[in-house]
């Protein structure tokens, strides 16, 4: 991605974000040209906090909600009357909208057991005014709010492995990062490559060997497009190295998905 020229001011959040209007069938990589035209006659929108990477298509809003709105979610999160942690994998996780599987509990006695599909809520009302501000600073149009998160929750030395969100959703894919600040690792591959960690297959994509760390602070927003979207695969390096005691990162990751 071409670096803005030093005299400009960084201001509007469409100078960074393309649009997803123009997505190239076989499921590659959109022009980084594009435009978001969407949002070329809305009132201009400050985006403090607004950096790019050299990962292209990556983008990094800080201080994307308050501390306060960090909080609220948690409390949301954590209240058990209206969320539920599953805690069949290393790491507890949650999800919102779609289906997921299940995994059986590993000392299950049958060889044949199999992952149980199990209905996930919709996305919470208590969330509505986060969705609202994706579309405020025109990260997904208003037509296309997300409907799926997957809520990830990180301490010790948990982490996961490199992949890349599941093609059937749209770009951009975004990551909210709560509590601790953590580095995410992004893989380039030699071409678009779609396959699941639990599949085995994302372990299989070919790599080109160009590797970069992306620190992520807690409050702010990945926002995946273009190339980081398909053609990147991230993941969070299971180690406990610069982690202090009781450290916690807690993500969100909303996805849109055309379901006409």
């Amino acid at each position: 991605m071409n670096k803005p020229s030093a005299t400009k001011k960084r201001r509007a959040i469409d100078d960074y974000f393309i649009s997803t209007a123009k997505r190239h069938c076989q499921f590659q990589c959109p022009s980084t040209a594009a435009r978001n035209d969407r949002l070329s006659e809305e009132p201009e929108k400050i985006v403090p906090g607004l950096r790019t990477t050299s990962v292209p298509g990556l983008t990094i809003l800080e201080d994307f909600i308050t501390v306060s709105e960090e909080q609220q979610i948690l409390n949301l999160l954590n209240d058990a009357t209206k969320c539920t942690w599953r805690t069949d994998l290393s790491r507890r996780t949650m999800h919102f909208g779609g289906t997921y599987c299940l995994m059986p509990p590993k000392t299950t006695i049958s060889q044949n057991a199999r992952p149980q599909v199990v209905q996930a809520p919709s996305m919470p009302e208590e969330l509505s005014w986060l969705l609202q501000r994706f579309v405020d600073l025109g990260v997904f149009p208003d037509n296309q709010r997300p409907q799926y998160c997957i809520v990830n929750e990180y301490t010790g030395n948990l982490g996961i492995s490199a992949h890349t969100e599941n093609f059937q959703f749209a770009e951009p894919v975004v990551g909210l990062s709560l509590l601790s600040s953590c580095p995410i690792r992004f893989h380039e591959l030699t071409k678009p490559f779609d396959g699941s960690v639990r599949s085995g297959k994302a372990g299989k994509a070919e790599k080109t060997g160009r590797r970069v760390d992306v620190g992520m602070p807690g409050r702010s927003l990945l926002v995946m497009r273009g190339e980081s979207r398909w053609k990147w695969q991230h993941e969070i390096v299971g180690s406990a190295k610069g982690r202090d005691v009781g450290w916690k990162r807690v993500s969100l990751t909303f996805r849109y998905k055309d379901e006409r």
